[in-house]
């Protein structure tokens, strides 16, 4: 072939064909900096954000100096708008020029990750040990959580209705617990069952204590000394434990990953990944065409069952109260108005490509590390089953806004069609009438303790949703 015919072939697949893009190819070195820096401060926000209730507490702690006001307490005119509820759901909002009722564009995510919450009547003593019963919340691999630095997190109320939040295991000098495995000596039986079964979920339960309570008469001696201490430094007793919401958690900082540290590693990264970027995104925020909306939701990982998920109808009620903070009737048929017009994304990671397990990945559709952000036209599991599948008009609208301001993103789906699949809270809002898609950073080791993203599409993912925010 001659290098006129060359050239032809170059132009036509440069116009007809789609490579991937690496991000880091596309940024100068003082861009690199850029992301390394906000990266940091994204790592900042996982070691402290271990929980709904702490991320949550995280963003309104910064929303207010960024200049957003609780809806709650109706100051005329203002434009930077916050509602929250119970301390696990929050939403931010900046007034745009064009009027509410032709739409807003919204983002949501969520800031529940999976872990192991106690259970009610969680403390007991067996071989002179006390322990901990967990019940774990949301998908995990259960021998994830053995042999693992742990801390507990939490909010205990009381009788009498004090508040106490509990953080042991992560501050300096704390002492930290674990769940120990079965020793490889006597693991034979062990290692003959499926990896679904041979850590039964009733084994999961935490060393918290070993010291006994001095008199050698009374039983139970050592949850007795553990419970003595808990109620000498926090005034709790057994009973607390039944209404308290303690949960599980890495013990480890999220920490920079390989030499280049290119990537992080950390706990929570499903989906406080799309939190904080949501959260940064809409904070730089100033003067948007259309209301821009960030939602932050509870309970995603159990299927939005509860008052602080997007089953809830938390979203209608902070829509209402807008509505009637900008002078406009709050009715339903407003409502509904307002949402058949807006256009939304459902911000949730993705599965990379993992090089270790290429098997379980259709490659042609699914994201990799370092390729911006995936763009998942459907999600669900098997024939698309409990998916939120968009519209082609919504899709391509999407595209059209990244590729006119250089957000990089790739198409990405989890898995191959038959190994299984997964959902977010994007059908919740699509009932609505809202022009929704779901997209999200790739990540390695999804709900793992420890899941790894790379620091390009962290920022990548701050731009899409700024770009969306101001679109």
């Amino acid at each position: 072939m001659d290098s006129k015919n060359n050239d032809e072939t170059k132009k036509l697949k440069e116009k007809l064909l789609r490579e991937p893009t690496r991000i880091w190819d596309k940024f100068s070195e003082e861009e690199k900096k850029t992301v390394f820096d906000f990266a940091e401060q994204y790592r900042q926000f996982l070691n402290t954000g271990r929980t709904e209730r702490l991320a949550i507490k995280y963003f309104i702690e910064r929303a207010k100096p960024a200049g957003f006001v609780d809806l709650a307490e109706i100051k005329p005119g203002a434009r930077k708008l916050f509602f929250h509820l119970r301390g696990k759901i929050l939403a931010l909002a900046v007034v745009g020029d064009t009027p509410i009722l032709e739409g807003a564009h919204i983002v949501t995510s969520h800031v529940d990750c999976p872990r192991l919450d106690l259970k009610p009547n969680p403390l007991y003593e067996d071989t002179g040990v006390a322990l901990l019963k967990t019940h774990y919340y949301g998908g995990i691999k259960k021998y994830h959580w053995l042999a693992r630095q742990l801390a507990i997190v939490g909010t205990i109320v009381k009788s009498d209705g004090a508040v106490l939040e509990i953080n042991i295991g992560m501050g300096p000098g704390d002492p930290i617990f674990t769940i120990p495995d079965l020793l490889p000596h006597l693991s034979r039986k062990q290692l003959e069952q499926k990896a679904s079964e041979f850590i039964p979920a009733e084994n999961l339960n935490l060393i918290v204590g070993g010291i006994p309570y001095p008199d050698v008469d009374t039983d139970d001696r050592v949850k007795l000394a553990a419970l003595k201490l808990l109620h000498d430094k926090y005034g709790i007793v057994e009973e607390d434990f039944m209404t308290a919401e303690l949960e599980i958690v890495p013990a480890e900082p999220a920490l920079d990953c390989g030499f280049d540290r290119s990537f992080i590693a950390g706990y929570g990264q499903d989906d406080r990944i799309c939190a904080y970027t949501a959260f940064t995104a809409i904070t730089e925020t100033q003067t948007p065409k259309h209301t821009a909306i960030a939602v932050f939701y509870d309970k995603e990982e159990i299927g939005s069952e509860g008052n602080t998920s997007a089953k809830s109808n938390f979203l209608e009620m902070f829509l209402f109260d807008l509505m009637s903070h900008l002078g406009i009737e709050p009715n339903i048929r407003n409502f509904h108005k307002m949402m058949v017009n807006s256009k939304a994304l459902s911000a949730d990671v993705t599965a990379a490509v993992d090089p270790n397990y290429p098997d379980v990945h259709e490659k042609r559709n699914t994201a990799r590390l370092g390729y911006g952000i995936g763009f998942k036209k459907y999600t669900g599991h098997g024939g698309k089953y409990m998916a939120s599948d968009a519209n082609s008009e919504h899709a391509s609208w999407v595209r059209s806004l990244f590729n006119s301001n250089e957000v990089i993103w790739q198409v990405s789906s989890l898995g191959k069609v038959d190994e299984g699949g997964g959902g977010t809270v994007a059908k919740y809002l699509a009932n609505m009438g809202v022009d929704i898609i779901d997209l999200g950073p790739a990540i390695l080791g999804m709900h793992s303790p420890l899941e790894v993203s790379s620091k390009d599409d962290v920022w990548m993912c701050h731009k899409a949703f700024k770009v969306f925010f101001s679109g």
